[in-house]
């Protein structure tokens, strides 16, 4: 039996992540791929990624990131009843990556399952998790986004291949009922979905175990994605932030999906926010999918930025085409 608390909120007690050891420069991908790195700069911002080593995995990666926030939140795990682990690249078609997650932390009780949304999923991951734990279904959540999509490029596709490396973030969540005379109590404010189908085309995986019986390889129309993403991110911020009677001007740190620094720049105009609330990885991660939310975010508290009390809002866009937005009181 659930029982639901109402006036619960979802709060952050710790964050995590987790990156492969091997990190491959821009010239050192030139070595290989038809490319350079003023190319690769210019046009994403990107520097460095991580290369998921053959003994390295998304679950792996996904149990080290884990770790990390639960040290963060003096929490162990067999003190959580939730794992909602987001990925496009899992260890197996079945079953769920989230499950040797759970095992590997000695979480025994509750659930584990994977979201996919590609870029968005740890948006998706987040919002899932929140909505469960306020109706009564879990306590004490982990909410990953973890990938290996070095497994799944076209290594001889400049256009894609440069973009993206491996790596994965984790949240630790707990609920927390704020003081009725607290004029801003932390936790999860605000979330908001979306997704267009028709889209589908525009960034894919060509394989799946119906079609193909393959893995595939990553394709992607960039400039089609690049104009969606700029106006689909603003606006989606903008409803989010509506939600709660907010403005851009109340954002304390922007913690973006990090596919490419020309994006986020351009969302940053939009929403008139100047780039130093931006948290900007991109150049040393490139593209994690979703491990990239998390990742930025674990980095940014963790180097001081953030710091308790702030407005943080999440946002992400990615295959499907899925996108979203979260407003969180760190």
């Amino acid at each position: 039996m659930t029982v639901p608390n109402t006036h619960a909120r979802c709060v952050i007690l710790g964050t995590g992540s987790a990156l492969p050891e091997r990190r491959v420069s821009n010239e050192e991908l030139s070595q290989t791929v038809d490319t350079s790195d003023s190319w690769i700069t210019e046009r994403t911002g990107i520097k460095f990624r991580h290369i998921a080593s053959p003994d390295e995995t998304t679950s792996s990666l996904a149990i080290a990131s884990a770790r990390n926030a639960l040290d963060a939140a003096g929490l162990q795990g067999s003190d959580i009843d939730l794992i909602v682990l987001a990925t496009a690249t899992p260890d197996h078609t079945f079953p769920a990556t989230a499950t040797k997650v759970q095992a590997a932390l000695g979480m025994t009780r509750g659930a584990a399952f994977d979201v996919a949304a590609v870029c968005s999923g740890f948006l998706y991951a987040l919002s899932v998790a929140d909505s469960m734990m306020r109706t009564g279904m879990a306590s004490k959540a982990l909410v990953i986004g973890a990938e290996t999509f070095s497994r799944i490029l076209d290594w001889e596709d400049r256009g894609t291949c440069v973009l993206f490396g491996d790596g994965a973030g984790a949240v630790v969540l707990g609920l927390e009922t704020p003081a009725a005379d607290d004029p801003s109590p932390r936790g999860i404010l605000a979330t908001q979905l979306h997704s267009d189908g028709r889209h589908h085309d525009l960034l894919y995986v060509d394989g799946g175990p119906s079609t193909t019986g393959t893995v595939g390889k990553v394709r992607m129309k960039g400039r089609e994605v690049f104009r969606h993403a700029v106006v689909n991110l603003a606006e989606v911020l903008d409803q989010t932030l509506a939600l709660q009677g907010l403005t851009s001007a109340d954002i304390d740190w922007l913690v973006p999906h990090q596919a490419n620094a020309r994006i986020l720049d351009a969302t940053a105009r939009k929403l008139g926010l100047s780039r130093s609330k931006v948290v900007v990885t991109v150049d040393t991660h490139a593209n994690t999918s979703a491990a990239s939310v998390p990742l930025a975010l674990d980095t940014a508290v963790r180097d001081g930025r953030i710091q308790r009390g702030q407005l943080l809002v999440l946002e992400a866009m990615g295959g499907g085409l899925t996108w979203g937005a979260a407003i969180v009181r760190y």
